[in-house]
């Protein structure tokens, strides 16, 4: 285990520098899960929720928290992403919607931050845009999926 990069020799909170670093295209995939009553499921599902396109909002959500990352990380850098998106996979069985966000640019630091603020906004509109049908939603397993780039090389997470 390496040293935290994000505190300096006497202890304080800093920005780490990356002005050194090479230039690569870094690419971070990160997922989570909403689960929810069956009903609040098949009304998101069917596209029915009062409030609107439920998987639509979310989606824009998601991208768009991707791109302020750093205004919420306090030590994050801003980053000019190339890509975001976010997808929706959907478990009848469990009444679960895992969203999953992939970020990417060519710049000197990964991205796996955006990635991970991207997945949690969108769960997060998810529960907003439903919480009048089923407050015991439960948002869950946020992690890091993917990550490639930089002087680290490829990570997968293990099934």
């Amino acid at each position: 285990m390496g040293k935290l990069n994000h505190f300096d020799e006497a202890g304080n909170a800093v920005m780490v520098d990356v002005t050194e670093k090479d230039i690569t295209t870094r690419i971070a995939v990160a997922t989570g899960e909403i689960t929810m009553n069956q009903e609040t499921y098949e009304v998101v599902k069917q596209g029915r929720a009062k409030k609107g396109d439920v998987l639509g909002v979310a989606r824009v959500a998601g991208i768009m928290a991707t791109k302020k990352t750093s205004e919420l990380i306090p030590m994050c850098h801003p980053l000019m992403l190339t890509k975001a998106s976010i997808d929706f996979e959907l478990e009848e069985e469990t009444s679960t919607i895992r969203a999953i966000c992939t970020t990417k640019l060519a710049g000197r630091t990964g991205v796996e931050m955006e990635a991970l603020t991207g997945v949690t906004t969108a769960l997060l509109t998810i529960y907003d845009m439903c919480k009048a049908m089923d407050r015991s939603m439960c948002i869950q397993n946020v992690h890091l999926l993917e990550k490639l780039g930089g002087k680290s090389g490829h990570y997968q997470a293990k099934k």
